[in-house]
């Protein structure tokens, strides 16, 4: 099935039992760093961090397949007069990252993993800029119905975000609910 398609349909079924997702809680802990700017919500589904974030001073891009929850997203941020550009993005085309000549305050993803969009994350991260992740990785205790070519390896966030673009400031791998995240500052180029 295409992946519009599929996420389309499970948004519908949300939706129609008005099952309205809740912002990620440990970026919700991280408030004192948000001070506002500008935000990129990667994958952002229904759009609660989008909403929260908005919330929090950030003028808000909101990018995912499903053409279903960026309307979802559009109507609420509406409703809301909160500042939120939501639009439909296909994420493996990354010749539309390129296209993004902005630089971002704050990029978000939550339970979505493409590798490839690692490396893409500095150039359209502003120095002193801030991302967040947290998706679902291969715990032994934990069983979820995910397959496995979307889950991290053990301790593969911390791996690829400690080199010294990066300054982690919070990292968490929790074997129970089968989940990495991280939260990491870009640190000022010299270039």
């Amino acid at each position: 099935m295409d992946s519009r398609l599929k996420w389309n349909q499970k948004y519908k079924n949300r939706l129609q039992e008005m099952e309205l997702p809740l912002p990620n809680p440990r970026l919700q802990q991280l408030t004192q760093y948000f001070t506002g700017g500008s935000a990129l919500d990667l994958a952002c589904g229904l759009g609660a961090n989008s909403l929260y974030l908005a919330k929090q001073n950030y003028e808000v891009e909101a990018v995912d397949v499903s053409d279903v929850a960026i309307e979802h997203l559009k109507q609420q941020s509406l409703r809301q007069s909160l500042n939120i550009h939501p639009s439909v993005m296909d994420l493996t085309d990354k010749g539309l990252f390129h296209k993004k000549e902005k630089e971002f305050d704050l990029i978000v993803i939550t339970y979505y993993l493409d590798r490839s969009i690692f490396p893409i994350i500095p150039s359209i991260l502003k120095d002193n800029g801030f991302f967040f992740m947290e998706t679902f990785y291969h715990s032994p205790h934990n069983k979820k119905n995910v397959s496995a070519q979307y889950k991290l390896e053990p301790g593969e966030l911390l791996s690829t975000f400690t080199d010294a673009n990066w300054h982690v400031l919070f990292y968490e791998e929790n074997e129970s609910e089968g989940r990495q995240t991280i939260f990491v500052r870009k640190k000022h180029s010299l270039s």
